[in-house]
């Protein structure tokens, strides 16, 4: 499963509003096991945009979180393009959220605000009972909500729990060794598919190198494997390491 964070704000991109969207997605998504596979900040830019969801779609293993663009206002581009690209056809009128916005704005619904209810075909809420103004998934797997943190957030949570991505249990096993990248290369190359492996070189105070290597994987016993070729390949040459961690 690629988790992408598509996150869409001009505003983010010439510093007039800092990004709240990535670390919390960050966050959220340890609670269940996954990390992102790619995040974008954009403009609010339709070409860009367009490209961006049509690369997510191309990606069969995709899961994306996208923020921002879903208001009443000429530059909320996200509903449109997300008609185009996920479902090749126009937005519909979503009658819930059509009745949830009138319900909220009377007649001030209209001319504007009633088209944030216009979304792709087969769409479903991710309510917000903060204010109503509700986000919206589709096929399971793509998720829209608006660009403030505090009402899109709790959406995500919610997608999360209850309709996107399953939750699985990781492990992770990470040591440091005083050796560089170098002597660990051709056991890295071994590392399975399945294994998620990180390597980060360091220098002591003294300038000697150093590396601090981590494996990620749902499946214990091959992490467990994985991990103890590393630990026996330092042992054998001698070098001295630290577990920094196991989870």
């Amino acid at each position: 499963m690629n988790v992408y964070a598509v996150i869409i704000g001009t505003e983010i991109l010439n510093a007039r509003r800092q990004d709240k969207h990535f670390a919390f997605l960050q966050k959220t998504l340890a609670l269940y096991g996954h990390t992102l596979f790619a995040s974008l900040t954009i403009k609010d830019d339709a070409a860009l945009i367009t490209k961006i969801f049509q690369l997510v779609k191309d990606d069969e293993n995709a899961v994306m979180f996208s923020f921002g663009g879903i208001g009443s206002t000429p530059d909320d581009l996200t509903r449109d393009i997300a008609a185009k690209v996920f479902t090749c056809k126009p937005p519909v009128r979503h009658q819930q959220f059509s009745h949830n916005i009138i319900e909220r704005f009377g007649e001030d619904a209209y001319p504007h605000r009633i088209h944030m209810a216009d979304l792709p075909e087969g769409a479903e809420l991710l309510e917000n009972p903060i204010n109503n103004m509700s986000g919206f998934y589709l096929k399971r797997r793509y998720c829209f909500v608006p660009g403030f943190p505090d009402v899109a957030h709790p959406r995500v949570g919610t997608a999360l729990k209850y309709h996107l991505v399953p939750a699985r249990r990781t492990y992770r096993k990470t040591l440091r060794a005083h050796t560089s990248e170098n002597t660990l290369i051709d056991a890295m190359k071994e590392v399975p598919n399945e294994i998620e492996l990180s390597s980060l070189p360091m220098l002591r105070n003294n300038g000697h190198a150093m590396v601090e290597l981590s494996l990620l994987s749902v499946n214990i016993k091959l992490l467990e494997y994985t991990f103890s070729i590393f630990l026996r390949l330092l042992e054998n040459n001698q070098i001295t390491y630290e577990i920094l961690e196991e989870a």
